[in-house]
């Protein structure tokens, strides 16, 4: 369909404000610094812990197209932790995710979890919530107190 008659040729401009809609990432130096001071600030308030979080399994991606990939899962198998030795309600209070509803559907998987817990329970150090009375399961006392001074010496 053509043009008809004597009309004005159509040259609108419909841009015209448009530093209206521009954001910009000036700030993104800033807020970069911010978050990594928060982070710094966090590890130092849960010091003794780990900053990372809970320890979580090694599991393999779903799907043909990437379970040649593996990544960080959700929580251990009841059976990883039996394995391991740990009990099911200790689990959450030393650090360890523990996901119920996971299944092992193959043991190199378990294996190599069950490998994964006992090394982070060989390098795990609780401390007694009174150093007179450590119960079963605690660190040595002596170990304790070193640490101890070695962090306030630090801090």
């Amino acid at each position: 369909m053509g043009k008809r008659r004597n009309g004005v040729l159509p040259n609108a401009h419909f841009k015209k404000h448009w530093e209206r809609y521009v954001r910009t990432w000036y700030n993104q130096p800033g807020k970069k610094q911010r978050r990594r001071r928060l982070r710094q600030a966090k590890a130092l308030e849960i010091a003794p812990r780990p900053a990372a979080g809970l320890l979580r399994p090694i599991v393999r991606c779903p799907t043909f197209k990437y379970n040649t990939k593996v990544r960080a899962g959700r929580g251990f198998t009841l059976d990883e932790l039996k394995a391991a030795g740990i009990n099911v309600k200790l689990a959450p209070t030393i650090g360890i995710a523990v996901d119920p509803r996971r299944r092992n559907r193959s043991l190199e998987s378990l294996q190599a979890n069950v490998q994964r817990l006992k090394e982070y329970r060989s390098k795990l150090i609780i401390f007694p919530r009174k150093a007179n009375q450590p119960k079963h399961g605690d660190s040595d006392v002596c170990f304790v107190m070193t640490l101890w001074l070695m962090h306030l010496c630090y801090f």
